[in-house]
């Protein structure tokens, strides 16, 4: 009998893998300083964004410095309730959400509006000026920017309040009206970020193809014409996936703004959901109560931002995923 030639599997396995292992090495080595950018910001998040996440179990635990994340009574959905059922949080909740959709709605155009304005200047130099002037306020710290605001609106010696008189007028205690803070919170978010938010837009018409301006030009069609026929559109993906996280960021009203504007007279309109969580957990102490209250703001914003996507995803045809 003619033995049969067996193939031996297990060897041709170990060398395909001992290939694809060199492979990799060889790529490694021939790209390492790619993949050591890319594990900078990699390892950020994974210690600063997947590690810290075992604390959402203080969200479902009452929460014992003595015994510990694990020797802590478990009390399931109770933070939760203890939340819904307080007369806070429906003032809480809503002033989170006025500011959220406030901000959205008033400050989302803008950068559009500025990088379209900024594309049609001609004069090169002028062009520059004003990207800078416009840019250079989202570089200022949140404190300063605060203290400008209180500096510019203040009774006695703000400049508004000098214009005013001068013009006849009655000072107005701008941090005292409850009614104007969520205007002045908007509107000076929206004198720094305005600048800066419309780069993506400036760099997405840049790349819009010159002929499809010109024969829109030579068609007869006027500068708004084409700026609404040919520029929007051809930007109009940028604009969408923009628009979702800033819906995704609704609920997510920075802290330190809200928290230094705040005074007395305001704490009614000014107090939302972080200032809320702070107070709750670091100067109360309870940190579980506090931590079903950030893991509820969040999950909103998830709940939010996917929604979003799916419409925009079946209307447009444009999503984030």
């Amino acid at each position: 009998m003619i033995p049969l030639h067996v193939p031996n599997v297990s060897l041709h396995r170990h060398s395909r893998s001992q290939i694809m292992k060199d492979n990799l090495k060889r790529i490694l080595l021939r790209q390492w300083q790619f993949y050591v950018i890319l594990a900078l910001p990699l390892v950020y998040i994974i210690i600063f964004a997947y590690v810290p996440m075992y604390g959402l179990a203080y969200a479902f635990i009452d929460y014992s410095p003595s015994k510990g994340i694990f020797g802590s009574a478990w009390v399931g959905l109770r933070h939760f309730k203890q939340f819904f059922s307080s007369p806070s949080s429906t003032a809480v909740i809503f002033n989170t959400l006025w500011l959220g959709i406030y901000g959205l709605v008033a400050g989302f155009p803008i950068p559009i509006i500025l990088a379209v304005a900024l594309n049609e200047v001609g004069n090169k130099s002028y062009k520059k000026v004003v990207q800078m002037v416009t840019y250079a306020p989202y570089f200022i710290s949140t404190v300063v920017l605060v203290g400008m605001i209180l500096q510019v609106t203040d009774l006695r010696l703000g400049i508004i309040n000098n214009i005013i008189d001068l013009l006849g007028g009655k000072r107005i205690n701008f941090m005292a009206k409850s009614n104007l803070f969520a205007s002045i919170y908007v509107w000076s978010g929206i004198w720094a970020g305005a600048g800066y938010g419309s780069i993506i837009y400036l760099a997405a018409l840049s790349a819009v193809d010159p002929q499809l301006q010109e024969a829109a030009t030579v068609d007869g069609a006027s500068r708004i014409k084409r700026i609404w026929h040919v520029d929007l559109p051809a930007i109009r993906p940028q604009i969408i996936i923009l628009l979702l996280f800033n819906l995704g960021r609704i609920l997510g009203i920075g802290f330190e703004k809200a928290y230094l504007l705040q005074n007395d007279l305001n704490i009614k309109v000014s107090e939302v959901i972080s200032t809320y969580v702070y107070k709750i957990g670091l100067v109360y102490a309870n940190y579980s109560f506090s931590t079903a209250v950030g893991l509820f703001n969040s999950l909103i914003s998830v709940c939010l931002l996917v929604t979003a996507n799916f419409m925009a995803r079946k209307l447009s045809e444009t999503s984030i995923w």
